[in-house]
């Protein structure tokens, strides 16, 4: 089948084209890329003869969207999400690539594991599925999974994340071996004699609404920790989840050392701050926390110089009942695939990031860091792409996520930019 995308905007970070044009896709790969003249015009018209054509005229065209950071919960908690619910949710939300975090059950901390992922993926999933393989057994913490065997199977990168590396030993052993097998260790930053018990961000609101708070520098001082072991090891560190100031000056200042580490932050932590657990909101309660006004300010400064390479959802679905719980008993977690570009995409409408700039760290950054020949249009690729309308305006509804996990904070936003049409593979989505 040939589909011909016709008249859009086409912008690709990793061919540097920003411009009008259309794209021939053949057999599920990207035929062509035709920047617009007059010359190409003519051939079309003679030339191209397709079996559909999408107008796209007034539309962005970019590659389909890379989330590094998903909780598809299966196996294990298919209550919660399945990779069938979680891929449909993802290229909804214009992802055709996402990585899934090994804490299922079992955890993904076996070979075994990693296969049956990939091959449910490919049995029932609707977009490219990634295993992120854990560190330690078990996520105990104490003793290294087989990373090798575990990357050879298909994982692309290992992190224990729900849970930190709490021993030195062990995460500094599993950043050497992330230099010999070239696979990022994602660190999910928590010290947890500072945070234990805690539900919410440390501060005045904890105080006033009676709930254990957990300070920013239960993040920082295991961000510092690991930045010192990725320097002494030379190892690939990849900081998930960044959520305070502090955060982002440690990495910064990191990365003008000259140390191999990346980061992530994610829509939430951009995009409201702690006051929405006033009410005892459950569906405002993640881990790490929702800080501040002035930790926001300070996550954007870092996405616009390049201290933060990604933004990532960290997709946590949960079913209504446990998010009905008291605040203490909830589960952390938002479900962030269905809302993740209308809230990235106010960081371009609020001249924050250019559009180029979102675009990469949606795209080029995460392909980069885990190794995949996504985030593109290049001829010869698979046709992943999503054709955005960008002056749509719309409120969230979470009763309408097609994820299981409706434990949004965002149900009744006014958003503006969303989908159209995701193409996965040459298969067509249109919404």
């Amino acid at each position: 089948m040939k589909i011909l995308i016709k008249d859009g905007y086409i912008l690709d970070p990793s061919q540097n084209i920003d411009c009008k044009g259309d794209i021939l896709i053949e057999d599920q790969k990207i035929k062509e890329v035709i920047i617009k003249s007059k010359e190409h015009r003519q051939k079309h018209k003679e030339n191209i003869h397709v079996d559909r054509i999408i107008d796209a005229n007034g539309f962005l065209v970019i590659p389909g969207l890379i989330d590094m950071h998903v909780h598809l919960r299966e196996p294990g908690f298919e209550y919660k999400e399945t990779i069938k619910t979680g891929t449909f949710a993802a290229i909804k939300g214009g992802f055709t690539t996402v990585c899934c975090m090994p804490n299922t059950n079992p955890v993904n901390d076996h070979e075994s594991v990693t296969e049956f992922i990939i091959r449910k993926a490919k049995q029932e999933g609707f977009c490219s599925v990634y295993p992120i393989g854990a560190i330690t057994k078990g996520q105990k913490g104490d003793e290294l999974a087989e990373i090798g065997t575990m990357k050879n199977e298909g994982c692309v990168a290992f992190s224990d994340d729900g849970r930190p590396v709490i021993n030195s030993t062990v995460m500094k052993r599993a950043l050497e071996y992330s230099k010999t097998f070239n696979v990022p260790i994602i660190s999910h930053s928590e010290d947890l004699t500072l945070s234990e018990g805690g539900v919410m961000n440390e501060g005045l609101l904890s105080v006033k609404l009676g709930l254990r708070g957990i300070p920013p520098e239960a993040e920082q001082i295991m961000i510092f920790r690991d930045i010192l072991l990725a320097e002494s090891t030379g190892g690939r560190l990849h900081i998930a989840h960044v959520s305070t100031s502090g955060s982002v000056k440690l990495i910064r200042e990191a990365k003008k050392r000259g140390v191999n580490i990346t980061s992530e932050t994610c829509p939430h932590y951009f995009s409201i701050t702690e006051d929405m657990v006033q009410g005892y909101n459950t569906n405002a309660k993640v881990n790490p926390p929702l800080r501040t006004l002035y930790d926001i300010e300070a996550i954007k400064e870092g996405l616009k110089d390049g201290t933060i390479d990604v933004i990532a959802t960290d997709h946590a679905p949960h079913h209504i009942d446990e998010k009905l719980n008291p605040f203490d008993s909830a589960p952390f977690g938002i479900s962030g695939l269905e809302t993740a570009l209308g809230l990235s995409l106010k960081l371009v409408q609020e001249d924050v990031l250019t559009k180029k700039a979102l675009i990469e760290k949606m795209t080029v950054n995460p392909a980069k860091i885990l190794g995949l020949n996504e985030g593109n249009l290049k001829p010869g690729s698979f046709a992943n792409i999503v054709i955005i309308n960008e002056s749509k305006e719309y409120i969230v509804k979470a009763e309408d996520f097609v994820s299981k996990g409706k434990n949004t904070p965002f149900d009744g936003w006014a958003l503006r930019g969303c989908p159209v049409f995701t193409i996965y593979k040459g298969k067509i989505y249109e919404w």
